[in-house]
């Protein structure tokens, strides 16, 4: 009995000591950080609503739609994204300061809800289909090159990759997870239409997010001191 005691307690402190030194080992996150990874896991999620249904949505509820129909609507949003994304994202490195990324971010943003309620109403051709692809792309290349550029200058030095791998982690893969498999939910209980609607909603609950940044997003020409004390303000 005395031997099975200690062997219990030799296991309660190498198992606490193992959550202390978790404890130790796992980095502070600064404000905006957090704000963004909170951010894109809405953004993350209201698109992955999409994912199960919108080739069903252009097949069965869409006047003309075919498969080969679905194949050009990704690719006009695509090509429409990778081409304009790159002009914008060089005018926002020329411009240094903050204020014009985050505005960036909020329009592109409120564009794709405003784009996403579109299907709603609007989308029941699909050349209509076609037409609000090429919106959501030019809404996204407003939006993306913000995100990552804020990120990448507000990230912890130290903490590159895990920061990076939690926005991988939660944003990106708990956002399509949950997203995934609310989709088809909801398709079953809502219909195509209303899950477009509740897409919209989350995108309008990530610009309610990064109303939260306002205060940490730096001007045109920062003090040091203000950038660095910026930086430092943990979570």
């Amino acid at each position: 009995m005395r031997a099975c005691s200690h062997s219990v307690r030799v296991t309660q402190v190498y198992l606490s000591d193992i959550i202390e030194d978790m404890k130790l080992r796992i980095p502070a996150i600064n404000k905006v950080i957090a704000i963004i990874i909170a951010s894109d896991f809405m953004v993350t999620t209201g698109s992955a609503l999409l994912s199960p249904i919108f080739a069903l949505f252009i097949t069965q509820d869409v006047t003309g739609g075919s498969v080969k129909a679905v194949g050009f609507a990704i690719a006009i949003y695509w090509i429409t994204k990778s081409v304009l994304q790159l002009p914008i994202a060089r005018y926002l490195d020329r411009n240094h300061g903050e204020v014009d990324d985050y505005y960036f971010m909020i329009f592109g943003l409120v564009a794709d809800a405003m784009v996403l309620s579109g299907y709603y109403f609007f989308a029941s051709t699909v050349w209509h289909v076609y037409f609000l692809q090429m919106l959501l792309g030019i809404a996204d290349a407003f939006m993306l090159p913000p995100f990552y550029a804020i990120f990448t200058r507000h990230i912890d030095r130290g903490s590159e990759g895990f920061e990076w791998s939690i926005r991988s982690s939660f944003s990106f893969g708990g956002g399509a997870a949950l997203g995934g498999a609310l989709g088809g939910i909801l398709l079953g209980i809502l219909g195509f239409r209303n899950v477009f609607l509740i897409a919209a909603m989350f995108n309008l609950l990530s610009v309610v997010a990064l109303l939260f940044m306002r205060p940490y997003i730096m001007p045109k020409t920062p003090k040091l001191v203000e950038r660095i004390a910026l930086e430092h303000k943990k979570i």
